[in-house]
């Protein structure tokens, strides 16, 4: 898969550096992936969530950090739109718009 706003990522473990080696690890698995729907990431990835509009929430770091990502499988895109703590992500009034 293409990996797009992988900045977002080092922005985040740039403050949070024990996040880094998750992060890392994410990124390397989801450029190496080759999904085609849903049912391929949450055959990868067990705790990913649909939550709607093409947004997939990934829980990284025993559920520490959360990425919610836009998948656009025809073109085999992952576009990370939020990287945070799960508090932050509670906070996300509309996911769906992020």
């Amino acid at each position: 898969m293409v990996l797009i706003a992988v900045k977002t990522l080092k922005e985040y473990w740039e403050q949070n550096p024990t996040s880094k080696s998750a992060l890392q690890k994410w990124a390397a698995e989801v450029k190496e992936a080759d999904w085609s729907a849903f049912s391929d990431v949450k055959n990868y990835f067990n705790s990913a969530d649909y939550v709607g509009n093409g947004r997939v929430v990934f829980n990284i770091k025993g559920n520490q950090v959360r990425i919610v990502a836009l998948l656009i499988y025809r073109v085999r895109t992952v576009f990370i739109r939020f990287v945070g703590s799960h508090t932050e992500y509670d906070l996300i009034k509309d996911i769906q718009n992020i």
